[in-house]
């Protein structure tokens, strides 16, 4: 019953964070308060999914390493250029511009993997990519912001590299740790962690609302407009990047999920900490929107079964 309540307590997700948002917007002194401890948050996420993992889910990585690589490659290749070509057609202003380029950059959103499993997708793929694109995302992601952004403000790379190995990198392995040292014990509140997952990152989205209370009320619709281009248009990319790699059907719906959906969470912590609160709010939005999209397809595809028709 406990494991039931908080898989879907998790798989709410989308609900927390609109809600979260709907809080920042109405009160922001709820949620500003936490401004200090964004990255604190993140890293108990990041935490909490090392738990999570275990040693046998890194297994695809190793007997498919081209997969791996294939996914990767689409992944930090789509959703960045795709970032810089919606901001430069949409004529964004140099923050937001910015800030949809920090979304594009940042590696797969961990939620993509319950998605997968809702999809009928293939989840040892969909861990396998996240957890890829995690670990080499303080080299990636600021290399692309650096490389991308720097069209529209001053960016620095080390900076944007030291956060995201304290934020990421360090608390995986710690994650790692606290599930050896409880062994199977910690199989009986594992389902903890997901939960509390979803809980810092509604937070963190809901703070980026809350700083930019008077921002929302002024901005351009084409910020919404990029978001959903964004989301969109790296759904579509990513099962086409599938088929050309000539994937089957459930492992195109894998990276469709992959590359649609991004650790916008951490988008939104790296921009409120070196840039600016509304550099942070394409990340925000986009948190909130992609979840939505791809529950969205998750529902439609599993309802759908995999047939050997969309196999190639």
């Amino acid at each position: 019953m406990f494991q039931k309540v908080c898989e879907g307590f998790t798989r709410l997700l989308f609900l927390w964070v609109i809600l979260a948002c709907a809080v920042g917007y109405v009160h922001p002194p709820a949620l500003t308060a936490l401004q200090p401890y964004t990255e604190w948050l993140f890293a108990c996420t990041m935490l909490g999914i090392g738990a999570v993992l275990r040693p046998a889910d890194f297994l695809p990585v190793l007997r498919q390493p081209w997969w791996v690589l294939l996914g990767s490659l689409a992944q930090f290749a789509i959703m960045p250029a795709l970032g810089f070509a919606i901001a430069k057609l949409l004529r964004l202003p140099p923050e937001l511009a910015l800030g949809v380029i920090i979304v594009g950059a940042t590696p797969g959103a961990m939620a993509s993997n319950v998605i997968s499993y809702l999809a009928r997708a293939d989840v040892a793929y969909s861990v396998a990519l996240t957890s890829t694109s995690t670990l080499v995302a303080p080299v990636l992601t600021p290399s692309l912001t650096y490389l991308l952004g720097s069209a529209w403000l001053p960016v620095q790379f080390w900076p944007l590299f030291l956060s995201i190995v304290k934020m990421v990198i360090l608390p995986l392995p710690a994650g790692f740790a606290l599930r050896y040292l409880l062994r199977e014990r910690i199989n009986q509140i594992v389902v903890i962690f997901p939960a509390f997952s979803a809980i810092f990152i509604a937070f963190i989205c809901g703070l980026v609302v809350a700083l930019n209370v008077d921002n929302l009320r002024q901005v351009s619709a084409l910020v919404f407009v990029a978001v959903f281009l964004h989301n969109a248009s790296g759904l579509l990319l990513g099962y086409g990047a599938g088929k050309c790699y000539r994937f089957d059907a459930r492992r195109r719906r894998t990276l469709a999920l992959e590359v649609g959906m991004q650790n916008a969470g951490l988008g939104a912590v790296l921009a409120l900490k070196h840039f600016s609160a509304q550099t942070a709010l394409p990340a925000a939005l986009f948190a909130t929107w992609c979840i939505i999209t791809a529950s969205l397809l998750a529902e439609y595809w599993g309802r759908r079964p995999v047939n050997d028709a969309e196999n190639p």
